[in-house]
C-alpha cells in the first residue's frame, strides 16, 4: 500500500472583512505569479495551529497580521481551495467567516505582517467586484461576497 503524504493540505480561517459603509472589504495584495502575473488578493487569514479550534484561529491571524479586533465575527461556509503559484499545487480547508475589523485599516497604505515576517499590502476590494481584474482567493469566496453586497453586507 502506497503511504499519501497529506501534510501539504492546510486548515486556515479566513475573513471577509467589510468597510463600514459595506462598498469595500479589505485584502491582501500579493505580489504577482505565473498564474496571476499581476498579483492577487487574498482574504484576511491564516493558519489553524494544532489543537487550536479555527474560530479562535481566525481571531489570533487578525490580532498577529494586522494588530486588530474583529466585529460581529459569524461563520460563512467550509469551503475547499485547490490551487496553483507558480506552478505548485496548493490545497486548503478555509472555514470562511465574515466581520468588522477594529480599527479597520486605512484606505491607503494598509499593510499586514505575516508570521515569518512577510508584509503585504492591505487594499479594499469593492463588494460588487464584477469588473475587477485581480484575482480573490479563495475562488469560493467571490460568490459569499457578492451574496454579502446583495444583502447589504455583514450581519
Amino acid at each position: 500500500m502506497t503511504r499519501v503524504d497529506r501534510s501539504h493540505i492546510r486548515v486556515k480561517p479566513m475573513l471577509i472583512a467589510p468597510n463600514d459603509d459595506l462598498t469595500a472589504h479589505a485584502v491582501s495584495l500579493n505580489p504577482p505569479t505565473r498564474e496571476n502575473p499581476d498579483g492577487y488578493h487574498r482574504l484576511i487569514g491564516g493558519s489553524v495551529e494544532p489543537g487550536e479550534p479555527h474560530r479562535d484561529a481566525i481571531v489570533r491571524e487578525v490580532q498577529e497580521e494586522l494588530g486588530a479586533a474583529i466585529r460581529d465575527l459569524a461563520f460563512l461556509a467550509t469551503v475547499e481551495n485547490i490551487f496553483h503559484i507558480d506552478g505548485t499545487l496548493g490545497h486548503e480547508i478555509v472555514f470562511l467567516y465574515v466581520g468588522r475589523l477594529d480599527p479597520l485599516p486605512p484606505r491607503t497604505d494598509g499593510f499586514l505582517t505575516e508570521i515569518d515576517g512577510t508584509v503585504l499590502p492591505v487594499v479594499w476590494r469593492r463588494m460588487s467586484d464584477e469588473d475587477e481584474t485581480i484575482a480573490l482567493y479563495p475562488s469560493e469566496s467571490v460568490a459569499w461576497v457578492r451574496s454579502l453586497a446583495d444583502r447589504g453586507g455583514a450581519r
